[in-house]
């Protein structure tokens, strides 16, 4: 009877509601704050309901001339901001915590502040259980880990919130995403880079002069290249080096997802709007409000969603699926393709209208076999981050493995070679990388192909395939590196796309597109 009697006075915390008994008058039930002001829910509010009405939205009373919903107050602090009950569940987070951990507003509410912010020392010691009522703020810096699994620099501050009474009442935490200042001090040390972008060819150089001026405006960007040649790092160093720094960046994949599926997460849906559809979705438009959206595979977007897109271009403003209210959002557009869009005009596959409006500012990344010598640049850079990440130490590369190294094509480009010396590090077990430390492939497409190293600025002909432009080389060289993958990870899926640096969904796609059994 005692346990019944506990989970009977809960009380849903998006409500605001108070832990007491089931029949405390509304008015009883308000949360009070510092300085007279009250949080009243609604009184005919139920808790399971998900989706509140006008009146039972959250309400701050004694500060303003009318009453203020609470969201509205929040979502316009430029932080990330989460409000916590006693026990460290989330009663509120804004839009910019939104876009920081990928998690919807009424997904994290009623949940433990560890599993909605992750950080490292959520797990390492945190700070909010030290505190109370008299307890000063705390400022700390760490790592965030958000739902697509990235791990993201933040500083955040912790406070305690008292009542009038000066008890503890819960808990108030605000996140500043650092990547620029931690990119910023990296940069100390490290020449040739552009944010996480490494190059020193001429081709990369022209990039890196005309990208400071690009960022700083709001035009749409169109960045294309090969697959694996670095177009999510171009896109995110633009959105760090603009004005928009601080406000989040949204990564969309248009070609990871089905059409209905796609069309939900890009614009969002009402409730009701859909079978299955039993709350309300703001989708990534509105989640990178004052921010940067990155449509990567934009070519892969289905013909419906390019007119949507286009017409999002024109006016900024974004229509929800199953509602007729269009909401404008201040939002800029990069997207990337490996495809060639031309092409795809003259085919009928991509439509012209929507290539002039994203087609304002282009940014073509050159292959790697055409950049020289940023192959020995990014060689030894890899080596560095991952004999710092496997925690060994090495001088370098032998002078057989370097052979091997700079004569090969990288049909796969920047990701290929990321990944050929992640492999290598993981293998070896002296103070150089050698020869046999090397996937095989590399070797028998080293005696197949021959020719002068790359690294010596001579350019080495690919045969291009007639569909996306990519070599056709790549395609068996791609097939082969995943089935290494998958052997070393003993059939793990989920091991082998970490090792590839790819998503799980990724691999899914690519077993099913070489009919991998």
């Amino acid at each position: 009877m005692q346990e019944n009697t506990r989970s009977s006075t809960y009380r849903d915390p998006i409500r605001f509601r108070a832990f007491g008994r089931a029949n405390r008058r509304p008015e009883d039930r308000s949360r009070k704050l510092p300085g007279g002001l009250r949080l009243f829910p609604h009184a005919g509010a139920s808790p399971p309901e998900r989706e509140m009405s006008p009146a039972a939205i959250p309400r701050i009373l004694g500060l303003f001339r009318s009453p203020a919903a609470l969201s509205s107050l929040l979502d316009e602090i430029p932080l990330a901001v989460a409000v916590l009950d006693r026990q460290r569940r989330v009663l509120a987070i804004n839009r910019w915590a939104e876009a920081l951990t990928g998690l919807a507003r009424d997904e994290a509410c009623g949940i433990p502040c560890h599993h909605v912010l992750r950080t490292n020392f959520c797990v390492q010691g945190c700070d909010l259980l030290r505190m109370d009522a008299e307890s000063e703020p705390v400022c700390r810096e760490g790592n965030l880990l958000n739902r697509d699994r990235r791990k993201i620099p933040v500083r955040i501050t912790m406070a305690p919130v008292k009542d009038l009474q000066g008890e503890l009442a819960g808990f108030v935490e605000a996140l500043e995403d650092i990547r620029v200042l931690r990119e910023l001090d990296g940069k100390k040390g490290q020449a040739y880079s552009f944010g996480h972008f490494i190059g020193r060819s001429p081709q990369i150089e022209h990039i890196f002069q005309i990208l400071p001026g690009i960022a700083q405006t709001d035009s749409s960007v169109l960045v294309t290249g090969e697959t694996g040649t670095g177009k999510d790092l171009l896109a995110e160093a633009i959105h760090q080096a603009s004005g928009r720094a601080k406000g989040p960046f949204i990564k969309v994949n248009c070609g990871a997802l089905p059409e209905t599926l796609l069309e939900s997460e890009l614009f969002g849906h009402e409730k009701g709007a859909f079978t299955g559809a039993a709350r309300s979705k703001p989708g990534r438009f509105r989640l990178a409000h004052n921010g940067t959206l990155f449509l990567t595979e934009v070519g892969d977007l289905p013909p419906a969603l390019q007119v949507k897109l286009l017409t999002f271009l024109d006016d900024k403003v974004v229509f929800p699926l199953g509602s007729t209210r269009g909401a404008h959002v201040d939002v800029r557009v990069v997207a990337a393709t490996h495809r060639n869009l031309e092409k795809g005009v003259r085919e009928g596959w991509f439509r012209e209208d929507l290539l002039f409006r994203l087609n304002v500012v282009r940014l073509h990344i050159p292959p790697l076999r055409e950049r020289g010598q940023d192959v020995r640049l990014l060689l030894d850079h890899f080596l560095r981050l991952f004999t710092a990440e496997f925690k060994k130490r090495m001088e370098g590369f032998s002078r057989e493995a370097l052979d091997v190294l700079l004569h090969y094509s990288y049909p796969g480009n920047v990701r290929e070679l990321r990944n050929v010396v992640e492999y290598a590090v993981n293998i070896a077990s002296g103070s150089k990388v050698e020869a046999e430390h090397l996937p095989a492939y590399l070797h028998e497409r080293e005696e197949a192909e021959g020719g002068a190293p790359l690294a010596g600025g001579e350019e080495k002909t690919v045969e291009k395939s007639e569909e996306g432009g990519e070599p056709s080389g790549w395609l068996e060289a791609e097939r082969r590196m995943i089935l290494e993958a998958l052997i070393r990870t003993r059939g793990k899926k989920g091991e082998a796309a970490a090792l590839l640096g790819w998503s799980r969904s990724t691999l899914w796609r690519k077993i099913r597109k070489h009919e991998i059994q």
